[in-house]
């Protein structure tokens, strides 16, 4: 019996060995990785590689540290896996646009939906083909035609949101403004993706406000998640993360199928919204015999909501702040207003005219820079490509584009801390260098809700 034990114990060493022996001989080669192709590198901890900052800094911030160190490009690991962090705008060019079939997917939860059957569909996860097809039926959702048909609703909404303010200041409260923009924002992305109104604006509560307070509770598991996400999607499959929460998604279905009902199912009337849009493209599928699950739709309804309110309420946020420091930013913009509504006869303020006001376009655009919704834009190459004679990407290699970096530059933003619209003003923003300005990313995989959200 002592023999048998001994025999096991010594069986268990032997395989323990092995496994240090190959995790040792695995590790001495990533980490010899990009000093043996020469690129500028981060150390790598044996544990979690360049992602030591997680625990305790914003990665926007990271990116913007990562830029500092005044090279094209910079080597990272995202745990064992080697990865390129791109701080030139020439090469974000031909990354992005120029030589985009290299890299058509992103790395981003690596479009599957094993671990996520509805999250793996949305537009924003999904690899060619399928992203493709996508894009090309909900593109002509955000046409010019059917957005200026929003000017009445954000007239209607903007109105309430002044109401608001107005009541809660009356009331001496204290007033969480990122919570009312929120609310404003729900509304407007509900009533044009689906035509509902939740009525938020006013009241602080609805049912698609419901929703997007859900999406926004955190706790450890969510914010693991979300860094599975982005950083190692491998464990996006094994541990079933989801880039919607899961009683978010269980809400969301019963709204979904009940307006479904309301429309008369896929086939009923047609509606010039993006849910409209989603029917038609599934009701096409079913006539021409090709399955189209209903996951695919709901995917990309619940990535309008997720996406469209709260980048937009986060970036009102931010204009505010930094308006009410600055006082004399903020009397110019309103005289910009004021001139323009006494040009139309104290009339309402169109999307044409508010279009040309130059000041307040240029306050957006440098809250854009400041404050970008996304400091990197990721890729996956496809196939290998050839950065410069020293460097060649591997098939495989997420590649990042650092944005934020590039906003924060010296040399194409002189005193980049500062807030000032002037630099966008149309006798300076032709001097601004391309690709170093991308709030809403560039190439074939840009925001699709661009000029929806400006």
């Amino acid at each position: 019996m002592l023999c048998r034990e001994t025999t096991m114990w010594q069986l268990v060493l032997m395989i323990a060995g092995l496994a240090l022996v190959w995790a040792y001989t695995r590790w001495a080669r990533v980490k010899r990785f990009w000093a043996e192709l020469g690129v500028p590198h981060l150390r790598a901890h044996p544990l979690y590689g360049s992602l030591d900052f997680l625990h305790h800094e914003n990665p926007a911030v990271w990116m913007r540290r990562l830029y500092d160190r005044k090279s094209p490009y910079t080597g990272i690991w995202l745990f064992w896996r080697p990865a390129l962090i791109i701080n030139s705008p020439e090469i974000a060019r031909r990354v992005l646009v120029k030589d985009s079939d290299y890299f058509r997917d992103r790395f981003l939860g690596t479009g599957t939906t094993k671990g996520d059957p509805i999250g793996g569909l949305s537009l924003v996860l999904a690899n060619d083909p399928l992203w493709s097809s996508l894009r090309r039926h909900v593109t002509p959702v955000f046409t010019s035609a059917k957005l200026k048909g929003m000017h009445t609703l954000n007239l209607v909404k903007s109105k309430e949101l002044v109401q608001r303010i107005d009541r809660e200041l009356a009331q001496k409260k204290d007033i969480e403004i990122r919570s009312v923009y929120s609310d404003f924002t729900t509304d407007i992305t509900s009533i044009f993706g689906f035509g509902v109104d939740s009525n938020a604006t006013l009241t602080g509560e609805g049912l698609m406000r419901t929703i997007t307070l859900n999406f926004m509770e955190y706790d450890l598991f969510r914010s693991f998640s979300w860094y599975s996400i982005f950083f190692f999607p491998t464990l996006v499959n094994i541990f079933r993360f989801k880039l919607f929460p899961r009683h978010t998604t269980r809400y969301f279905k019963k709204m979904f199928r009940s307006l479904l009902a309301q429309r008369g199912g896929y086939a009923g009337t047609e509606h010039h919204d993006l849910f409209g849009a989603l029917l038609k493209m599934k009701h096409q599928a079913d006539l021409k015999g090709e399955a189209m699950d209903e996951n695919l739709v709901l995917a990309q309804a619940l990535t309008f909501v997720q996406a469209g309110f709260d980048t937009s309420a986060v970036m009102l946020t931010y204009i505010t702040y930094e308006l009410a420091f600055q006082p004399e930013i903020q009397d110019k913009l309103y005289n910009e207003l004021l001139e323009a509504r006494q040009r139309n006869d104290g009339n309402d303020l169109d999307g044409n005219i508010l279009s040309e006001l130059t000041y307040m376009n240029c306050v957006i655009n440098e809250a854009l820079r400041k404050y970008p919704a996304m400091g990197w834009l990721d890729r996956l190459a496809s196939k290998d490509y050839q950065i410069d004679e020293n460097l060649t990407v591997p098939a495989g290699m997420p590649v990042y584009v650092n944005v934020v970096g590039m906003h924060y530059d010296p040399e194409y933003f002189p005193d980049p801390d500062n807030f000032d619209p002037d630099r966008f003003l149309p006798e300076r923003e032709q001097n601004i260098k391309p690709f170093t300005f991308m709030p809403f990313g560039q190439g074939p995989r840009n925001c699709i809700g661009t000029r929806y959200a400006y």
